[in-house]
């Protein structure tokens, strides 16, 4: 999964990404302006359920998923237009977008920063259709796609997210190209003073996040990127505390999990094993395909053993004299925590 960080200057979104990261990226060095850099990190998602297997399997190798942070430069000043045709073509290849609110100073305006935010994302899309738009006209192209595009293009002229638009699964096939940001799931992040750290988004900006239709979550950055970058033994009693639950990468996690709709299965493999994260409701054929195309191109069945189940049994062997270890078609719709043994031959 590949999240992106995208928020004004000043915002704290290489704080954010620290945070999530545990890196040390230099913290305000796009302040002289848009630079180009990204900073990229990848975290490993921790799931106990992948901790336990790995007690009981002892494989020589083992996979967790991962997440993909990509902190992209804000843009500033007369930038801006140089920011729009070299930041959001890179946005374009994200999973999902984080837009970092500022929040930590008397002087912020996180509502006015969302609303901005939304803005620029709906007007880079409808530089897009209106360009491919053009273009199938003059070339008398499909008519089907021609229909499609208009109604983005209504949709977005009328200041409105393309997350709105109800879509066939034949026109989300011809959407999937252009990776428009409108369409992409989007989760709202107020980087708050440290004086907020633990506490509840305040209600005036849950009103705004349910009028834009956007999830949303609260971050005191600054001391949860402190927090990160302690030893592992010593961040307990620092987020104790501060009154902070649990660090910020877990309930960023969950907050994306949600967001994307995403469950996580295991496969054990050649002494390897590995977790896999895909959108509920995927089949298995589909799913084979998330490790390799043979799987799916070649697929033939899916062995399945539900997690609970097997931790119960203790074993696959008992799984299958239980009758819990089931063959599955390519049909079935992969439940999270499924253990996983796909069959193909190509």
């Amino acid at each position: 999964m590949r999240v992106g960080l995208i928020g004004h200057r000043g915002s704290g979104k290489t704080t954010i990404f620290n945070a999530l990261t545990g890196q040390r990226a230099p913290v305000g060095e796009f302040s002289a302006g848009f630079r180009g850099e990204i900073h990229l990190g990848v975290i490993k998602v921790p799931d106990p359920r992948f901790d336990r297997l790995a007690k009981i399997f002892r494989p020589k190798k083992t996979t967790p998923a991962e997440i993909t942070f990509a902190d992209f430069p804000a843009e500033s000043g007369g930038e801006r237009q140089k920011a729009a045709t070299s930041v959001p073509g890179q946005v374009r290849e994200v999973d999902a977008v984080t837009l970092v609110l500022s929040d930590f100073t008397a002087a912020a305006s996180p509502v006015r920063e969302l609303k901005d935010l939304v803005a620029e994302m709906i007007l880079a899309d409808l530089g897009v259709v209106e360009k491919r738009l053009s273009r199938l006209k003059k070339e008398r192209g499909s008519e089907i796609e021609i229909k499609l595009l208009e109604r983005c293009f209504g949709l977005l002229e009328s200041e409105r997210g393309l997350r709105e638009l109800s879509m066939t699964p034949e026109e989300e096939s011809l959407l999937s190209g252009f990776g428009l940001l409108s369409r992409k799931p989007v989760l709202a992040l107020f980087n708050t003073s440290d004086e907020r750290a633990g506490k509840p988004l305040p209600s005036a900006y849950q009103e705004e996040l349910r009028r834009c239709g956007i999830a949303g979550i609260q971050m005191a950055g600054r001391v949860e990127m402190e927090i990160a970058q302690l030893e592992e033994a010593d961040r307990g009693a620092f987020l104790k505390e501060m009154g902070i639950e649990e660090p910020a990468r877990e309930r960023f996690i969950r907050a994306a999990f949600d967001l994307l709709d995403l469950v996580t299965f295991f496969t054990t493999v050649s002494e390897e094993l590995r977790a896999w994260t895909i959108k509920r409701g995927t089949p298995a054929k589909r799913a084979a395909g998330k490790i390799h195309s043979d799987m799916e191109r070649g697929f033939i069945r899916a062995e399945v053993m539900a997690y609970d189940d097997f931790i119960n049994l203790g074993s696959e062997a008992k799984c299958r004299e239980a009758g819990k270890l089931r063959l599955e078609g390519k049909d079935y719709l992969v439940q999270d925590g499924d253990i996983i043994r796909f069959r193909f031959n190509v």
